[in-house]
């Protein structure tokens, strides 16, 4: 019996029926009440919860060379248009696979090097008013490679094919293609897709000179073409051995630049890269697996307040973030505070609203719908919401008990203070109306918990569980950052200042 994690119907059948009168016929015996690592066996049953995502994957390792090509690429600014921003700059290893910043700066970065707090935008960048260019926050890298159906905050990667693992097969649409239909240049899985998009992005990566005006697809052209030495810019004319990281990467010694070096096989290999990012050994699995000594008895009640329903007494955490991976990865709107430039949203100058989901299917009810987010290692990838308003896991949960309650509430000096919040009342509100309405209508799925600052308390101990150990450990995170023993193809590579 492992560990104790058998059916509750096979502890109660277990359980002695104890008499007053050894021996005799009386009706006096009472059940032994369930423990509570029974209880916590009971609800992860009903859920279907192992504590183990990985069963049935085929996960890349990043000792493996195309992951290691990835991860050069992933370090180089020479995927920036300006040459001033690299993938690395809004997700690094040691900020949690983000940048520990409730909104990024992309592009255009006082000190391109300089990644996570203290990261400025460029008096002289583009349409400079003092906070970040990007209007969403950076999700985490780890452990994208569980996601089976959509990537972004908006779902704009998407697999048509909700069958397959991770979008695999060549039915994902991305930005390139209509909604609904697939994109043949999409690649071998949702990672693969998604890493085709940062590099087009103005505010990201691509800068707002570089290729200026035209199409993805000539964006990607030019960036092979840098890569292979042609029309190259002076910062890359004395360094370039990116054909032969190309040809260890994809195990080819001697494949030319102009088979190897194509933006298909970039993507690839940054998404062999990020699936690497394999982070899920941590205590929740291993109390899983049996060993009853692995969480705190606060979060062992913070577990059962997560996968029960509302109606049962608990919070009901488990009907969205579902699953060993902790997302439906289906679109919710909980409201959460809208800061930033935003998305280009809204009725009224600046525009500076993000309807979510809506800007993909243009229906009324994905207005201000987002993503479920997936809860591994969630204690170490904060800020949090979409926009990244809340920098605490305590005011997270808070918020979705009582959404209206909590923005009222809103602390404005928990943001950095160039976090662009003009209009934060306004957009928020319209956010919290239409879930109000979603409620009204039987068509929200954010249930009405009331908790107690105990049970609060216990939720957020659950959720620290599932932090995977590596990651405060720098020796441990080294595997994903490159050495002095990895080339550095162009001497373009971000060599992380600030708190790293």
């Amino acid at each position: 019996m492992s560990g104790g994690f058998k059916t509750t119907a096979m502890f109660v059948a277990a359980a002695v029926l104890l008499s007053a009168c050894g021996g005799d016929d009386s009706d006096d015996s009472v059940a032994l009440p369930l423990t509570l690592d029974q209880k916590v066996a009971a609800v992860t049953k009903a859920s279907d919860i192992t504590g183990d995502p990985t069963t049935g994957r085929v996960l890349p390792s990043i000792s493996e060379p195309k992951a290691q090509l990835g991860m050069q690429l992933f370090f180089t600014k020479a995927l920036g248009g300006d040459l001033d921003s690299a993938c690395v700059s809004c997700h690094h290893p040691l900020l949690g696979g983000g940048d520990n910043l409730s909104l990024s700066i992309g592009v255009e970065a006082v000190l391109p090097d300089l990644l996570g707090p203290g990261r400025e935008h460029r008096s002289d960048g583009h349409e400079f008013d003092g906070g970040p260019t990007v209007p969403r926050n950076a999700p985490s890298t780890f452990n994208i490679v569980f996601y089976d159906q959509v990537l972004f905050h908006d779902g704009r990667v998407e697999s048509l094919d909700k069958a397959n693992f991770n979008g695999a097969g060549d039915a994902i649409r991305t930005p390139d293609s209509a909604f609904g239909v697939a994109d043949a240049n999409a690649g071998a899985n949702l990672s693969a897709a998604q890493a085709r998009f940062p590099v087009t992005s103005p505010e990201e990566m691509r800068g707002h000179s570089f290729e200026a005006g035209n199409s993805n697809a000539s964006l990607r052209i030019a960036l092979e073409d840098r890569l292979k030495g042609e029309d190259m810019e002076m910062a890359l004319a004395g360094m370039n051995d990116w054909l032969a990281a190309f040809q260890a990467g994809l195990e080819a010694p001697m494949g030319t630049a102009e088979q190897l070096i194509t933006y298909d096989n970039i993507a690839d290999a940054l998404a062999a890269y990020q699936n690497s990012q394999v982070l899920v050994e941590n205590p929740w699995k291993a109390y899983l697996a049996g060993d009853k000594s692995a969480i705190s008895k606060d979060a062992k009640r913070g577990a059962l307040l997560f996968y029960t329903p509302v109606e049962k007494g608990g919070a009901g955490c488990g009907g969205c973030h579902s699953g060993d991976f902790f997302t439906d990865e289906q679109f919710h709107v909980v409201g959460m505070p809208q800061v930033g430039r935003g998305k280009g949203d809204g009725v009224a100058v600046p525009h500076d609203n993000d309807y979510g989901r809506f800007r993909e299917t243009n229906e009324d009810d994905d207005k201000f719908a987002f993503r479920t987010p997936h809860l591994l290692n969630v204690a170490k990838t904060g800020p949090w919401g979409h926009a990244g308003a809340y920098t605490s896991l305590e005011a997270v949960v808070r918020h979705h008990l009582n959404p209206q309650q909590a923005f009222d509430n809103y602390d404005l000096n928990q943001l950095a203070p160039f976090v662009q919040t003009d209009n934060i009342v306004a957009n928020t509100q319209q956010a919290l109306d239409q879930l109000e309405a979603l409620r009204l209508a039987g068509k929200s799925s954010l249930v009405n918990a009331e908790l107690s600052d105990e049970q609060v308390d216990q939720l957020l101990a659950f959720l620290h569980a599932l932090t995977d150990p590596c990651l405060d450990d720098r020796d441990c995170m080294a595997k994903w950052i490159p050495g002095d023993d990895v080339p550095d193809p162009d001497g373009l590579r971000v060599h992380a200042l600030g708190t790293l």
